[in-house]
């Protein structure tokens, strides 16, 4: 099951849970505001929650981490290049907007890395470095499942700005070329600011070409 949530703070931003249905286990992906509500669905759904994972480190996918870790007690898990964003909030832009998210007891992934639920290993998700966005950008993918949580390295019909520090456009489009329009043509991109869309139907936009 995949459940997408709007959360909002500054911006409203699609927070992920992707849960096993036969354990009630599974991930958060991308908290970025609204603890408490995210928290009431975990109450409401009877859910556990495993890991939260971050496609990457800016204020608005990570602003509800602090709260929920010290609720769930549980692993945050980021690319390894996210250091930079979640210790420093020049980075993140949370500075930009008048305060500070500094996130701790975070976990650094590899390239590749593939996160499983401890309940079932094979309900898992593969980290694919996507930088262009950010330095630490990265797409969470399931072959099994046919989705890939994209963060903002691309919407419908669009992709994430990279005018931020550590953006960088042409490294963008590299990525987005190579690792996610390489995906299985009906791949549904789940992204941190659009409605859902599928491999085949970005492959064929204008800015691709």
């Amino acid at each position: 099951m995949v459940l997408q949530v709007e959360v909002h703070g500054i911006f409203a931003t699609n927070s992920y849970f992707y849960i096993n249905d036969e354990t009630n286990h599974g991930f958060l992906i991308d908290p970025g505001a609204e603890a408490a509500k995210l928290l009431q669905i975990i109450d409401n759904k009877k859910l556990t929650i495993e890991k939260i994972l971050l496609t990457h480190g800016h204020f608005d996918h990570t602003g509800a981490v602090n709260e929920l870790q010290q609720q769930l007690k549980i692993p945050v898990c980021i690319h390894k290049n996210g250091r930079q964003y979640v210790e420093n909030p020049v980075w993140n832009l949370s500075q930009a907007f008048g305060f500070v998210i500094k996130l701790d007891n975070v976990t650094y992934l590899d390239d590749n890395s593939v996160i499983s639920l401890s309940v079932n290993p094979d309900f898992n998700l593969k980290l694919i470095h996507t930088p262009g966005h950010t330095t630490d950008s990265a797409i969470y993918y399931s072959a099994k499942d046919n989705f890939a949580f994209v963060g903002d390295s691309i919407f419908l019909g669009s992709y994430g700005r990279t005018d931020f520090p550590g953006g960088d456009e042409q490294i963008l489009f590299d990525n987005i070329k190579e690792k996610i329009l390489t995906l299985p043509n009906d791949t549904i991109l789940l992204s941190g600011h659009s409605d859902p869309t599928t491999v085949d139907i970005e492959k064929n936009r204008s800015w691709y070409n």
